[in-house]
């Protein structure tokens, strides 16, 4: 049996991961969490309602939680992890900080890598597109005028 058929073969930012066959029904936001140590993207709601989990696979926000790892090989994932830190953070982290957006911070993580995907492939959307993209996303601390202030400014149009 070719090692192929074994583990599933994927990227997590910029790093070839392997992951059993055997695993293939597993949840990418566990894998992430419980296989490789990455806990920023959140569990939420378990459904792909909340938004809390989302992750960009191949360039497209995605819900982790509804994604299983047989359908990853090849595929290349960001995580929020992949947006740096607090001392070098990625524009998306810098302006919602900026606008104090974060409140409890469950939710902004997923916010940001839905904002990154959808800036990486049009840096200038319209605000029917961005607030469209947001719409995918539960905030339950009401931070949300201030997400919407951020995104708008990293989109270059006034609120």
């Amino acid at each position: 049996m070719s090692s192929e058929s074994t583990v599933i073969q994927f990227w997590v930012n910029d790093e070839k991961v392997e992951a059993p066959a055997a695993d293939g029904d597993m949840s990418l936001l566990n894998y992430l969490r419980d296989s490789l140590g990455l806990n920023r993207a959140r569990y939420g709601c378990g459904a792909a309602a909340c938004g809390a989990c989302t992750v960009v696979c191949n360039g497209e926000a995605v819900t982790s939680c509804d994604q299983v790892l047989s359908e990853l090989h090849g595929v290349r994932v960001e995580t929020p992890e992949s947006l740096g830190s607090e001392v070098q953070p990625h524009a998306v982290l810098a302006t919602l900080v900026k606008h104090q957006a974060v409140q409890c911070g469950y939710c902004i993580s997923g916010i940001a890598m839905r904002v990154k995907a959808l800036l990486d492939k049009n840096p200038t959307p319209s605000k029917q597109s961005l607030d469209m993209a947001l719409d995918h996303h539960l905030c339950r601390c009401g931070t949300h005028v201030r997400i919407k202030r951020a995104v708008y400014e990293l989109a270059g149009i006034g609120a």
